[in-house]
């Protein structure tokens, strides 16, 4: 009888970190916004789910030393069972210059998108805007993400990946602009590229206006200054029993005599002219 029988060696333990980068989340989902469950959604969709979980206790331990994201690529240090960390890449096609050109145009054009995400808030339909263009903004099948790492697991993705994954879920959670990022468009310039085309739009649009202006900045110390002199008004008297005109119909009346009729002799006298005492 073979004593070696049914014996496996007894899994590795990574090695502890120290000032790693730790999951938020200490148990449940991690993903806590809309983009960052769109992004974790989309690795599970194709097979994904059951590894990513044994990713998440690295995640929640500290085991990831590092991420990085740089336009079409996300790099990533993870500390496993050996003494040199891994490698992890994560990367994915950044859209060009021409495809940018189309976002931010329609970004431009949509008054609603523009005060979202110049007021540095990301619009919870921004993923449609994308998807009209044929530009999705997450991977839509395994073969648009690419995943390696570089330790001796043969499944893709390890659960060195699948901490990477976790954590950057996180981080777009913090920041939803490094979804951007990695698609190539970092958040300062693609603000500046919206602005750039605000503004020309608004320009273009007073093209041939005589009440154009000069800009708000070259007039910011005579914003609230008068324009031109209030017009005087003379107001002009009226009959003193006038406002009873205004009331509306009431149904009282005092010794058959209708309120209203009953005091019109006191206004008369108390007005201008009249014979109060």
């Amino acid at each position: 009888m073979n004593s070696w029988s049914g014996w496996y060696p007894p899994p590795s333990r990574p090695i502890a970190v120290e000032g790693g980068l730790k999951a938020r989340s200490r148990r449940g989902a991690i993903a806590q916004t809309w983009w960052s469950e769109r992004f974790i959604g989309a690795l599970e969709s194709y097979g994904m789910g059951g590894r990513l979980s044994r990713g998440r206790n690295y995640a929640r331990r500290g085991q990831v030393l590092d991420i990085e994201i740089n336009p079409g690529a996300v790099a990533a240090k993870v500390q496993g069972s050996r003494r040199r960390p891994y490698s992890v890449r994560l990367a994915i096609r950044p859209f060009g210059k021409a495809d940018w050109a189309r976002v931010g145009q329609a970004l431009a054009d949509d008054a609603w998108y523009a005060a979202k995400l110049l007021g540095g808030e990301m619009p919870e339909d921004i993923e449609d805007l994308f998807t009209s263009l044929d530009l999705p903004l997450f991977p839509e099948t395994s073969r648009e993400l690419a995943m390696d790492c570089t330790c001796p697991d043969w499944e893709v993705p390890c659960k060195h990946i699948a901490a990477v994954s976790y954590l950057l879920a996180e981080q777009f959670d913090e920041d939803p602009f490094k979804i951007l990022a990695w698609r190539g468009r970092d958040r300062q310039e693609l603000l500046d590229s919206l602005a750039a085309l605000r503004t020309g739009g608004v320009r273009a649009d007073r093209e041939g206006s005589d009440d154009s202006g000069p800009p708000l900045a070259e007039s910011l110390a005579e914003f609230f200054a008068m324009r031109a002199p209030l017009p005087h008004l003379t107001a002009t008297p009226g009959p003193p029993d006038a406002l009873l005109d205004q009331l509306p119909t009431l149904d009282i009346s005092i010794r058959s005599v209708p309120l209203v009729e009953a005091l019109r002799p006191a206004y008369r006298a108390l007005g201008p002219g009249g014979d109060a005492e």
